[in-house]
């Protein structure tokens, strides 16, 4: 069983401890595919926003649509970053660590929000 673990990787990840109750790896991995979800959103609301004839300021819409395509390449990495840290801790029996990205994906919304939103009244 120890060579199987070994070739898993992250190593950083693997390498550690003992392997977790299934249930949660399996839990742990469907929130990292909830991030995943959550870029292909953000992607598309980023895509449709410049692609799209919608009646915004053309300055501030590129801006939200720039910020929503960021968040989105951003989300998988920040997703699998908490899924490597929250698998690993499971493994080594530490506290479960807190969650990474949600300021700045909270934020990036929230600034992409108000950009539309001015847009939308300056126009």
């Amino acid at each position: 069983m120890s060579d199987e673990r070994d070739r898993r990787l992250p190593a950083w990840v693997y390498r550690q401890g003992v392997e977790p109750d299934a249930r949660f790896s399996l839990a742990n991995e469907r929130t990292f595919l909830a991030w995943v979800r959550t870029a292909l959103a953000l992607l598309a609301a980023g895509v449709a926003l410049e692609a799209l004839d919608l009646p915004i300021e053309e300055r501030l819409r590129l801006a939200a649509s720039v910020l929503l395509v960021m968040l989105g390449a951003l989300a998988p990495l920040l997703g699998w970053w908490g899924w490597a840290r929250a698998e690993r801790s499971m493994r080594t029996d530490a506290r479960l660590p807190a969650p990474v990205g949600f300021v700045i994906l909270v934020a990036g919304v929230a600034a992409a929000g108000v950009l539309v939103l001015l847009g939308l009244v300056v126009r």
